[in-house]
């Protein structure tokens, strides 16, 4: 039985490997701190509450003989102080926890950081991400690369349906929306290669639709930009309809230039959408 308990336990840590009870960045590891400390107060009423039910099913057996039935109860204000104070207090707590994390871990909340931040602004595509930098005038698909230990400020937005861009062991998702920005900001704490999905159904390449975000050391990431900028194509207005043709399981790539406002011009659609929802796409010729 211990060696079954045992197994059960290894299996449950190996499935958090690299995902949200894993984290490698400050947002992550709040977020994960906000879901023990409120198991931990659910807990609190849950395991009594268990323990109440077996002890009841076990004294009140039908081959107690000792166990004395009495149905006849009298009301004590005491009594009822007492059972109903429990729950309000775990109410109040985990509303609390609730409050506070929401307003630390507002996406839009720059990370506390004497660093300046990255900026990376990231399009959601059928089915492929779209990674750009606009101070380093690079981008990437399907592979998002940052330094460690430095804030990112990212701007996101979706040429076709609606997505949810997350990085689990770096911390919350975020929805990426035609026609919208939403801006996150994140951190990793040390280098290494983080796993990123599409958190949203879109369709039918959705669960090929994922990307690789590697952490580098500064200097790291320095000789990775000064690489991009040499070699690969220009990301113009040509190649990014081009981009737009629905594909997955797209290999990772880099432009070597980027088009001007490009992000922008995706995110107020200036530049047609994707091919995405029929109904959405044809919306959007009209209004052009």
């Amino acid at each position: 039985m211990k060696k079954l308990i045992l197994l059960l336990g290894v299996a449950a840590l190996i499935g958090c490997e690299h995902g949200v009870l894993d984290p490698q960045g400050p947002v992550a590891a709040s977020e994960r701190q906000i879901l023990f400390n409120s198991l931990s107060i659910m807990l609190v009423i849950v395991v009594p509450t268990i323990v109440c039910i077996l002890g009841f099913a076990w004294w009140y057996r039908a081959g107690n003989a000792r166990a004395a039935y009495s149905p006849q109860w009298s009301y004590s204000g005491r009594l009822e102080l007492l059972l109903w104070s429990i729950p309000a207090l775990v109410v109040l707590f985990l509303g609390g926890i609730a409050w506070n994390g929401s307003h630390e871990l507002d996406p839009a909340k720059p990370l506390g950081s004497q660093v300046k931040p990255l900026e990376v602004e990231v399009v959601s595509l059928d089915w492929k991400w779209l990674f750009i930098y606009p101070d380093q005038q690079i981008a990437s698909v399907n592979r998002l690369v940052i330094p460690a230990g430095t804030p990112v400020h990212f701007r996101l937005t979706s040429a076709s349906v609606l997505n949810v861009f997350f990085v689990p062991q770096l911390g919350s998702e975020i929805y990426a929306m035609y026609g919208m920005i939403s801006e996150l900001h994140l951190s990793a704490d040390r280098a290494g290669n983080f796993h990123g999905v599409a958190a949203h159904f879109n369709g039918d390449g959705f669960s090929d639709m994922s990307f690789e975000t590697r952490a580098l050391s500064v200097e790291e990431f320095s000789r990775w930009v000064t690489s991009a900028q040499a070699d690969g194509p220009a990301l113009d207005e040509q190649a990014y309809r081009a981009l737009l043709r629905q594909s997955s399981n797209v290999p990772p790539y880099t432009y070597r230039a980027t088009a001007p406002r490009l992000f922008d011009d995706i995110a107020m659609g200036h530049l047609p959408p994707g091919e995405g929802p029929r109904e959405l796409a044809a919306a959007a010729r009209k209004e052009n």
